[in-house]
């Protein structure tokens, strides 16, 4: 009798288990199966308590790139400050601009092994202090010229900029993809690089509004006001939580799960967000890693998987200089001499309204990039920046032989186009992808090679373009042409898809024989009535 009750026990376990594996629904899906499974099961909530103050803790990371984006448009409003090239001597196009711009890609350079110690031995807060710290540093130097006008100075001041700026662009990303919830990783970082813009619009607005007020103090405030963004970091770092996965593999685990709980599981062990991270965390992270050891790069060359990463962040970062934005960010005074706009005032205003324009269409990029995905953005923006630099080339080949103003406005019209067609895209994504496609190991010392990338670029920038507006003007244009098609190609035959997948979950795909075609491939999942995946099949 009582082996007959345990029998029919067992057979109706049986036959609970077998109810719960009955298929409930079928899903076609984009992305990793856990991921989608995650989200159906918790579906996250975008503006819940703990979500907000993790909005805010990232807002402290989007500092580091109001930094950079403050320094972009600050020199170039310098540039068409009259007082401010009389006190230096100096112009706004040729090697004189060429070497005072390029001392702050020289100290993003000399910087890059600094990166690593900074963000991996003792987190991504420190990294972000340090470099805060360095700009406060360098921002002093620069403001106490007006006491000698020795250009040297100022361009040493540049190159601790340039120094501070490239340890806390890499550890500001870093940090934000890290901490975010993986639901909204994408849209959360994609924000991050919009926010070069609001230093932007504040460098451009401070140029601007002090335009009036003549002599030293034309230029002086817009060079103080550098102190803005950093010391925000300096002063609310330390009360940001820490990154999750450098708790995790620093032997921490149990502050990373609390992490966890806190920000993505909303109190909840059991939630999937909560479970399925730290899985991955235990399946994935190396415990005694290469970002345990300052001096180890053979993490970045350890396999084709690793190269392929390391290739993928590298060619969207010197991508995203190379498209033709930079003479526009350092050198638009000049290319509005091209097209016969020369007083100053115009030419700011002209900066200011650029600047606002590119903010608000990075924030519509920025909502694109889950939505769209990363590979559409990047090729509307290559192909399209294309485009735009055809329409540039001929408006300002006619200026310069009819002198006509309808082409000057057309040329004006194009550069406003074409910020709106590379923010839309780059803006957003320059941060993203690049820091999402690399491992965890990999990660930090990966972001430097994505600096040293951005920085050779900038060299390019900051020493050819001045030289080539000066020498050859209009010309210059076809380059950006030719070079856009070429990104627009490489980019769809070998750059892969990203979104929904968490960080790690991105290890399958680059291990694939092609990552591109991994990264594409739909997948048909069913479902129980838990929620739970009972079956995975590709997608015809």
């Amino acid at each position: 009798m009582v082996l007959e009750k345990e029998e029919m026990g067992y057979e109706e376990r049986e036959a609970r288990m077998d109810q719960e594996k009955v298929v409930t629904q079928i899903k076609v899906i984009k992305g990793d199966e856990a991921f989608n499974e995650a989200y159906i099961k918790n579906p996250p909530k975008a503006f819940s308590s703990s979500a907000i103050v993790l909005y805010l803790a990232c807002l402290v990371g989007f500092m580091c790139s109001t930094m950079n984006g403050y320094d972009g448009s600050l020199l170039n409003g310098l540039l068409a400050n009259p007082d401010f090239k009389d006190f230096f001597n100096g112009s706004n196009a040729g090697i004189w601009a060429g070497i005072v711009s390029s001392m702050y890609q020289i100290g993003s350079v000399v910087a890059i092994p600094a990166i690593g110690p900074a963000v991996d031995n003792y987190g991504r807060r420190v990294g972000m202090f340090i470099g805060a710290f360095t700009i406060v540093i360098g921002t002093i130097i620069q403001g106490t010229t007006f006491r000698n006008a020795s250009v040297g100075q100022f361009m040493g001041g540049r190159f601790l900029l340039g120094f501070g700026v490239s340890i806390a662009a890499s550890a500001g990303p870093v940090y934000v993809v890290e901490v975010s919830h993986p639901a909204y990783r994408g849209v959360v970082t994609a924000l991050y690089n919009c926010f070069w813009f609001t230093g932007s619009i504040v460098a451009g607005g401070a140029t601007r509004g002090s335009l009036n007020l003549g002599g030293h103090t034309s230029w002086l405030i817009p060079v103080w006001l550098q102190l803005m963004a950093s010391c925000i970091i300096v002063g609310l770092v330390w009360l940001l939580p820490e990154s999750p996965r450098w708790l995790y593999v620093n032997n921490k685990q149990e502050s990373a799960k609390a992490m966890l709980i806190k920000y993505h599981g909303e109190g909840s062990e059991s939630n999937a967000w909560v479970q399925l991270q730290l899985s991955e965390y235990e399946q994935y992270l190396e415990m005694d890693g290469a970002d345990k050891r300052w001096w180890d790069y053979r993490a970045l060359f350890r396999n084709r998987a690793s190269i392929y990463r390391l290739a993928c962040n590298c060619v969207i970062s010197i991508y995203g200089q190379w498209a033709g934005n930079a003479v526009l960010s350092y050198f638009l005074s000049a290319v509005l001499d091209t097209a016969g706009v020369t007083d100053p005032v115009t030419q700011l205003n002209i900066n200011l309204g650029l600047s606002c324009l590119q903010f608000a269409s990075a924030l519509v990029g920025a909502s694109l990039v889950d939505r769209v995905g990363r590979r559409p953005l990047l090729l509307f923006t290559n192909a399209g920046c294309c485009l735009v630099w055809i329409g540039v080339t001929a408006a300002t080949a006619t200026y310069d032989s009819t002198q006509s103003a309808t082409s000057a406005r057309a040329t004006i019209a194009f550069i406003f186009i074409f910020g709106v067609v590379y923010a839309v895209g780059f803006t957003p994504l320059q941060a993203l992808y690049p820091v999402e496609v690399l491992s965890f190991e990999m990660r930090a010392k990966g972001m430097a090679f994505s600096n040293l990338a951005v920085s050779a670029g900038g060299l390019l920038n900051q020493f050819a373009w001045p030289v080539s507006l000066e020498k050859i003007g209009w010309k210059t244009y076809i380059c950006f042409v030719i070079w856009c098609a070429f990104q627009t190609v490489t980019i769809y035959f070998f750059i892969p898809e990203t979104k929904n997948r968490t960080l790690e979950e991105l290890d399958d795909i680059f291990s694939a024989k092609n990552p591109k075609k991994a990264s594409l491939e739909k997948k048909k999942i069913a479902l129980d009535a838990n929620a739970n995946v009972v079956n995975v099949e590709v997608a015809v």
